[in-house]
């Protein structure tokens, strides 16, 4: 019984001190201890951890009585075989204490790096889904710029030709201003040769009327 418990402690203690340690046996017992815990595993481990608790209360129950009877009897001290009797319950109930807080630390351990497994996929995944949102607002930033550089690049063409145009327009004015000029310039020659001929006229008429003025008589 006694080196059935130390087995028992001995095989729990190396599976702490593997779940303790990232190495690849702690994956292969973290799978065990999942396979344990499906179906009727935990059925099957309540069953074994109640068994072994209720002989722990009988072997303390046992070292209590062993303790009463020692001090109901007219001696002092217990008899050797009493002695013996209550070392061996003592030390059935340490060690099956020892299982049972063995078994509980082993649950804790892999409960808790079960969670951090899954916390640590769940930050994984969300920073793959904010490293992929940053990379699409990125890309959707960058294709707003190039649509932006396009737009640019076609208002600097329109400016360049609305320039040109009103370079031409400019030309054409400074053209029909010249042209407006010679115009003005041509009709004031027109006026003072048609003032000129007017003159002429008016001369010539007056010539005319005194002539005929002398033949009258």
């Amino acid at each position: 019984m006694i080196q059935l418990l130390f087995t028992v402690i001995f095989v729990e203690a190396v599976v702490v001190m593997l779940l303790l340690f990232s190495t690849p046996l702690r994956r292969l017992l973290l799978s065990a201890l999942n396979q344990v815990k499906r179906g009727r595993g935990p059925i099957i481990v309540k069953t074994i951890s109640g068994t072994i608790f209720a002989v722990l209360l009988s072997s303390v129950y046992n070292s209590i009585m062993i303790k009463r009877r020692g001090k109901s009897d007219e001696a002092a001290d217990l008899s050797p075989t009493d002695q013996v009797l209550f070392a061996k319950h003592l030390l059935e109930s340490s060690l099956m204490g020892f299982i049972l807080f063995l078994t509980l630390i082993i649950d804790r351990l892999h409960y808790y790096i079960r969670e951090l497994s899954l916390r640590r996929k769940t930050m994984e995944l969300d920073t793959r889904k904010k490293n992929s949102a940053i990379e699409e607002d990125a890309k959707a930033r960058e294709q707003q710029v190039e649509t932006f550089k396009e737009l640019i690049r076609q208002l600097e063409i329109e400016l360049e030709d609305k320039i040109k145009e009103a370079h031409a327009s400019e030309a054409n004015v400074e053209a029909l201003r010249k042209q407006s000029e010679g115009l003005l310039s041509e009709y004031d020659r027109l006026l003072a040769e048609n003032q000129e001929l007017r003159d002429q006229l008016r001369a010539a008429d007056q010539m005319y009327s005194h002539s005929a003025t002398k033949k009258d008589p």
